[in-house]
């Protein structure tokens, strides 16, 4: 009875410890990141795939990236036409494409650190102002001034 008992409290305070973890904000922040990550790399390879990688086709001479590849075995065809065996093939076109996208991000999010560094340090270069001094401190420093004043007056 006192065994499951403990295994009771352990299960809650397990529970407990996961949902603190999970509220925090770190965690919270990563989610967040994540998806927007995942939003970003279908925008990039968005780009790459259908704007960058025709443009440079063409540049090349009309040439599809994604279909290049390098065929080891050719694709066997029965008389109706359907395929006995498949292709086998290394698609190196594609690996040009995900190279290219790979660059792209890592481009994009190093854009993104010298951009926010870039106002880290603008933030920090913010003269802050000086802070008020103590109402009796004012005072004192005034009668100091006016006893030095009537001292310089008298002689």
């Amino acid at each position: 009875m006192a065994e499951e008992k403990k295994e009771k409290k352990d299960k809650f305070k397990l529970a407990k410890e996961f949902k603190a973890f999970i509220s925090k904000g770190n965690v919270l922040d990563m989610a967040v990141g994540l998806i927007i990550g995942s939003a970003f790399t279908a925008i990039v390879n968005s780009v790459v795939g259908d704007l960058l990688m025709p443009v440079l086709g063409l540049i090349t001479g009309k040439v599809d990236f994604s279909q290049l590849k390098w065929v080891l075995q050719p694709e066997v065809l029965d008389e109706v036409g359907e395929i006995v065996t498949a292709e086998v093939a290394v698609r190196y076109g594609v690996f040009i494409q995900s190279i290219i996208s790979f660059l792209l991000i890592a481009l994009s999010v190093f854009i993104l650190i010298k951009v926010i560094s870039g106002l880290k340090r603008k933030k920090k270069e913010e003269p802050k102002p000086e802070p008020k001094p103590d109402p009796q401190i004012v005072l004192l420093t005034e009668i100091r001034d006016l006893l030095k004043e009537k001292e310089t007056s008298d002689k």
